[in-house]
């Protein structure tokens, strides 16, 4: 670049300006898309480490569910966002900071978070405390009698006497329209 601009790197050694060819453009690109692509990786396997902290952290907790209450199904997903996932409603996820734990629920009504904290004994404290209600849910629905089964009452053969009886009037209520009519149109 001895007589072109020395601060243009489009300029080309004779003064005219140099054309950047598509193939170096693209690979430009590739270069800045691998950069990019490479720090979202970098980011996720800092949130799925993160998680599998957490995941170690309730090994005990788990270890003490007897084993017949099988309502929890404890792992990490992985996807566009990993979770750890506590059953089949309640997971935790990283925050936006890539820092905070979040410990959400979803309901028909929504997600809701029961607990949001940047340290691993907090989010194992709320863990524990959503497995206890779980649990104590869990035994109140079992411990619920079903409903009676209800055997043919009086009632019912009053409603079965009732509607044959409503039929017969219904009936003798259109002959004698009919009747009526036809008595009427002579």
């Amino acid at each position: 670049m001895t007589t072109g601009d020395a601060n243009n790197p489009n300029a080309a050694e004779d003064g005219a300006p140099r054309v950047r060819r598509l193939r170096d453009a693209l690979r430009q690109a590739r270069i800045e898309a691998a950069d990019r692509t490479g720090v979202v990786v970098d980011l996720r396997d800092a949130e799925v480490a993160r998680l599998e902290i957490l995941n170690e952290a309730l090994d005990p907790l788990f270890s003490e569910i007897p084993d017949h209450i099988d309502i929890f199904d404890r792992g990490i997903s992985q996807g566009d966002q990993p979770r750890l996932w506590i059953d089949v409603v309640a997971h935790v996820l990283m925050g936006r900071d890539k820092r905070t734990y979040r410990f959400v629920q979803d309901t028909r009504y929504g997600r809701i978070v029961l607990s949001e904290s940047l340290d691993v004994p907090t989010t194992v404290e709320a863990i524990t405390d959503y497995v206890a209600r779980r649990i104590v849910e869990r035994e109140q629905a079992i411990a619920v009698p079903p409903p009676p089964i209800l055997a043919p009452t009086k009632s019912r053969r009053f409603g079965v006497w009732s509607f044959i009886l409503g039929l017969l009037i219904g009936a003798v209520g259109l002959f004698a329209l009919a009747l009526f009519a036809s008595l009427r149109s002579m």
